[in-house]
């Protein structure tokens, strides 16, 4: 195995990391919390 093929493996994991914080980001189950998160700097104390 050489430093391209390495470079590669590294590039494709990272796109696959990419692309499962994007689903999870996006997902129904999530958006609850993260309307929540949005307005907690317009709250009250």
């Amino acid at each position: 195995m050489d430093i391209n093929q390495l470079r590669s493996i590294v590039t494709v994991v990272a796109f696959v990391v990419f692309i499962g914080i994007v689903i999870w980001a996006w997902s129904r189950k999530n958006q609850s919390r993260f309307e929540e998160a949005a307005r907690l700097p317009f709250e009250q104390d």
